[in-house]
């Protein structure tokens, strides 16, 4: 697994990565080889309290057939910035960077910089990779928020809470309260047995949170790093352990819902192909409405950006 980018969100996933014992070969490639060999250096000092790996620093050529190659390289969203508000100078960035990439035949690309969605289609336009091959990080790491607070709000594990953000990672995400269950039985039914008995102002807080989370992270510590790491290790495992796992990857969208022509996150059946399938999850009138505008909201950008 080749890491593009030594941030903190590429460094917290290499040392994330590193723990889980999924890769036995991680090459970290940045712009400052000093601060590369510093992160390597570091990294390699902890090899003899987790399973064997080789952590080094790398360069371009490294990607040349990797499992996975995850490119978090590109400015950081700085306080008051919306995620939209990188795509200009971000593009800038993957329209020299992601050819670089492509040209070593990765057999999968992971987009996690932002705006994931945009600089996902734009990874798409700048490989020439096959659309199943690239993959944007998407609302992942919104729907593992989504879950955290459902389950928090309900007093039950997030592992019983089954729930999606889907569309924009950003402003515009769509949760779709339609489809949530908690252990298997839908809201409003948990709901109608709970004892606590919440308004849907409580609910609209729970989203509020999802949403705006990011915002308040950035401004408290600068950037956000542990959970987007740990959520990258998920995709990772599902991708080289060939698990089939269902996620909220960003994706081109080509039908659904009458959406196409963008990447946005929709339900994914993910494995060792990349995007092996898209899940065809049942909307209410308003989710399909709210999710249309998202993705207007996105090709706008698109537009602008002269990607299309």
């Amino acid at each position: 697994v080749a890491i593009v980018g030594t941030g903190n969100v590429g460094t917290t996933f290499a040392y994330a990565l590193m723990m889980s014992g999924l890769a036995n070969q991680i090459p970290l490639i940045g712009r400052s080889p000093e601060k590369v060999r510093a992160h390597v250096m570091d990294l390699n000092h902890g090899m003899m309290f987790v399973p064997p790996t080789q952590i080094f620093e790398g360069d371009y050529s490294d990607c040349e057939d990797a499992d996975l190659v995850v490119v978090t390289a590109g400015k950081p969203q700085n306080p008051g910035e919306t995620r939209l508000d990188l795509a200009e100078k971000n593009t800038e960035v993957f329209r020299k960077l992601i050819p670089e990439i492509a040209k070593h035949n990765p057999r999968n690309l992971l987009i996690v910089a932002n705006p994931v969605d945009v600089l996902t289609y734009a990874a798409l336009k700048f490989s020439g990779m096959t659309m199943n091959r690239v993959i944007g990080s998407g609302t992942v790491l919104d729907t593992a928020r989504f879950r955290y607070l459902l389950s928090s709000n309900c007093a039950v594990s997030s592992r019983n809470v089954h729930a999606y953000i889907l569309g924009e990672h950003g402003d515009s995400e769509v949760p779709v309260w339609s489809n949530v269950q908690i252990g298997g039985v839908p809201l409003p039914q948990y709901c109608s047995a709970c004892q606590r008995q919440c308004d849907e102002g409580e609910m609209t807080e729970v989203f509020d949170q999802v949403k705006n989370a990011a915002y308040e992270i950035i401004q408290g510590k600068g950037s956000t790093y542990y959970a987007i790491g740990l959520a990258l290790v998920d995709i990772t495992a599902t991708i080289l352990r060939n698990e089939n796992n269902i996620l909220t990857v960003s994706t081109l969208v080509d039908g659904f819902y009458d959406i196409h022509d963008v990447c946005l996150s929709i339900p994914a059946l993910v494995n060792k192909k990349g995007i092996f399938r898209t899940i065809n999850l049942e909307l209410e009138k308003s989710e399909i409405d709210q999710l249309r505008s998202s993705a207007e909201n996105l090709k706008g950008v698109i537009r602008k950006l002269g990607l299309e």
